[in-house]
């Protein structure tokens, strides 16, 4: 396993095919780290990754406060219990990308009160209506974010789904839909919402993804390889 190479190939591929699709805009690539060790993070770091992810908080809590490689942000990318929404924000996340219900969000609101903070958000879409996935359904996206805007320390800066855990083709009208919600959602300019990042794609459907409008991957296997698990990466 070399994670630069892995790292400079995605990264040459995703260069590929923004070029193909003519697109400008920046990605933002978010290494899910789960499972793996402060050095193999920091051999990421240091070969140019600068965001990461991990979906477990106790997990987090063991490696994040002891990186000594810098770097831009830590994202909370997994189902965040009510019990644990203290420690994660006691980690300082760039974002936390799985908002997935108006109780969450209004408990987030609260716990950051008490310590006057702000925080960075994104809502959790469930596009493909599975039962083993959290989110709000395509649907009521719209209502739940207009709810959760008026909470004045949540900052909502986009969306965020997992596709289907099938061929990569499977998930590409659940990425188109997402991305047409994302740019509705935008044009309504609701007060405390930016929508800066549409968060979909992962090491098997990010060619797809990119291709319906992502802007943030979430990439594990692509850069640290097989594991022994995977649910949100």
């Amino acid at each position: 396993m070399n994670i630069a190479e892995n790292i400079k190939h995605l990264q040459d591929n995703i260069a590929d095919i923004l070029s193909r699709l003519n697109r400008k805009d920046e990605i933002t690539l978010v290494a899910v780290t789960k499972t793996h060790p402060v050095e193999i993070i920091e051999t990421a770091l240091q070969s140019g990754i600068e965001h990461i992810g991990e979906n477990r908080v106790q997990e987090a809590r063991r490696k994040i406060p002891f990186l000594k490689v810098p770097y831009k942000g830590f994202h909370f990318i997994g189902h965040l219990q009510s019990n644990k929404i203290n420690q994660v924000l006691e980690l300082k996340p760039f974002l936390i990308q799985s908002v997935h219900s108006l109780e969450l969000a209004k408990k987030l609101h609260l716990a950051l009160g008490r310590t006057n903070r702000t925080q960075d958000i994104l809502i959790q879409i469930n596009s493909s209506q599975e039962f083993s996935k959290s989110g709000f359904s395509l649907a009521e996206a719209k209502n739940a974010i207009c709810q959760i805007s008026t909470y004045s320390n949540l900052h909502i800066k986009g969306l965020m789904t997992i596709g289907m855990l099938a061929e990569p083709e499977v998930s590409r009208p659940l990425f188109a839909r997402m991305k047409s919600l994302f740019e509705e959602i935008k044009a309504l300019a609701i007060p405390n919402v930016d929508m800066q990042y549409l968060s979909m794609g992962m090491s098997n459907d990010y060619v797809q993804a990119l291709e319906e409008g992502s802007n943030m991957l979430r990439i594990g296997t692509a850069i640290f390889g097989e594991r022994s698990y995977g649910v949100n990466e």
